[in-house]
């Protein structure tokens, strides 16, 4: 079993969710007392969430490429980060370490293609939403993906920073955002593209097919970890 690296802590919430994943599938797969090898880094949330906030992405950036590298120093073969939003810099974490980037967007395409969607619903946050880093992964796999209204997309950046980051779970909130999903018209899936989406929404509450991307991020590494 090869050892993953995973930069987390963006949010704590959603990295103790990629450490559960992790550790679930490798319990499917090889049985027994079998966990997963997997290295974390957890970053403070805060001075990064600032960054973003002021459009710093060099310099979060420049903190993410620091910690890829000291994780392939510590052993990980492999480098996850463990958000969607900050994959906007994965071209320079990828280029700081010689050990393959797992790329959330990829694994995300790879498994819309399983289900043949092809104009899903995108539910992020503002950055992912409305920059081209991630919807342009996805358009160049053939992907076009669909995102709520100006309203809708300020709404759900709130809830996911003031709510679901700081681990509360509001029963209003998740009524808001399946109302935002019910409004999207043409929609053939549902993209979970904020790692803490999950926490919030069930793929059992809505009629339509759901990609949770920390699901199937963490699928990638188990997978590179156990070929």
């Amino acid at each position: 079993m090869r050892l993953v690296g995973l930069i987390g802590g963006m949010s704590a919430e959603s990295t103790a969710y990629y450490y559960q994943t992790f550790n679930r599938l490798v319990r499917e797969q090889l049985g027994g007392l079998h966990s997963a090898r997997v290295l974390i880094w957890s970053v403070d949330f805060a001075p990064i969430a600032e960054l973003q906030a002021q459009g710093d992405w060099d310099g979060a950036g420049a903190i993410l490429a620091d910690i890829a590298v000291r994780l392939e120093a510590a052993g990980a073969e492999a480098i996850l980060i463990g958000a969607n939003t900050m994959h906007l810099v994965a071209e320079r974490v990828a280029a700081a370490v010689k050990v393959p980037l797992i790329h959330i967007g990829d694994a995300t395409a790879g498994a819309l293609e399983a289900i043949g969607a092809r104009r899903p619903l995108l539910l992020g946050t503002r950055f992912t939403m409305e920059m081209g880093f991630y919807r342009d992964r996805l358009a160049a796999r053939g992907i076009d993906a669909l995102i709520p209204d100006e309203a809708d997309r300020a709404r759900l950046h709130a809830i996911i920073y003031d709510e679901l980051c700081q681990g509360v779970i509001s029963p209003a909130s998740k009524v808001e955002v399946l109302a935002m999903i019910g409004k999207a018209s043409g929609a053939d899936a549902v993209i979970f593209a904020c790692t803490e989406i999950g926490l919030l929404l069930s793929p059992q509450d809505l009629a339509l097919p759901v990609v949770d991307t920390a699901i199937v991020h963490a699928q990638a590494g188990v997978d590179f970890s156990l070929a």
